[in-house]
């Protein structure tokens, strides 16, 4: 029987983090690398890469990065080829990389509702099945940790935010996984999301500026917003054999906003 440090450890296993270049995907990047894990991170940006490898160089992680529009159905193939090829094996998917928009619902341009989908959740459909075709399915184990979002979870109020499609491809980033779990356990492939709140991260800058810190955080039954540590337990849990019956899961780390 295992030790609760030895179900914790990542040593030996292998991580692909989409969106892993900044914010939360590096975060979650140097999680993973801490536990022991080899890394691979991708985004769209090249030398936004080279920074976030340079950043986990230097905690003595080792990773490397793949620049890719994961948005283009015709980049995940080759992307997820490549990544195998350094890796050997994908032991955990994280798939973080996802894109918003700010419009009021009755004028949201077609073309930002399509741009929010097809990175959003269409991506994550891709990614996942070619990892799990060319990975996990045939080594009959495998941890695919989604990132959703408590915005997946509920509406806006007033006056707060008017992100529509982002709300509505969170939503389907909830049910993704539920589904998946469901249809994967037969091949020892736990599928769980974690549903994140507010983060100060380049993809929310604009909604804290507008809305304020301090209002976003007296929202929140602790009082702040998510900080640099906050992800990496609950990510840990779900990348570890910690998790191993624990499977379809969305696990809010928000303050607890979305629990009053």
């Amino acid at each position: 029987m295992r030790t609760p440090q030895e179900l914790f450890s990542l040593q030996g296993k292998t991580a692909l983090v989409t969106g892993g270049s900044r914010g939360l995907g590096l975060q979650m990047a140097e999680a993973l690398g801490e536990q022991g894990a080899r890394v691979v991170i991708s985004a769209r940006k090249q030398e936004e890469l080279d920074e976030a490898v340079a950043h986990l160089a230097a905690r003595g992680i080792e990773a490397s990065a793949i620049a890719v529009d994961l948005s283009k159905e015709a980049n995940v193939q080759p992307f997820v080829e490549e990544a195998l090829r350094r890796l050997g094996q994908i032991d955990i998917l994280v798939n973080n990389a996802g894109a918003s928009w700010g419009a009021p619902a009755e004028d949201h341009p077609l073309e930002a509702w399509d741009k929010v989908m097809n990175l959003n959740v269409r991506s994550i459909f891709l990614v996942s099945q070619a990892v799990g075709k060319l990975s996990m399915i045939p080594r009959h184990y495998g941890k695919i940790i989604n990132i959703s979002s408590i915005a997946g979870l509920a509406g806006n109020g007033p006056g707060t935010m008017q992100t529509i499609a982002y709300n509505t491809s969170k939503g389907a980033v909830v049910n993704f996984t539920r589904t998946l779990a469901g249809e994967w356990g037969r091949h020892g492939i736990t599928v769980n999301s974690i549903a994140p709140g507010f983060f100060p991260s380049k993809m929310t800058k604009g909604v804290l500026e507008s809305i304020g810190v301090d209002r976003l955080a007296k929202g929140s039954p602790l009082g702040r917003l998510g900080d640099d540590e906050d992800l990496k337990g609950a990510l840990i849990l779900f990348a570890s054999d910690a998790s191993k019956h624990i499977t379809g899961q969305i696990l809010a780390v928000d303050g607890g906003v979305s629990a009053v």
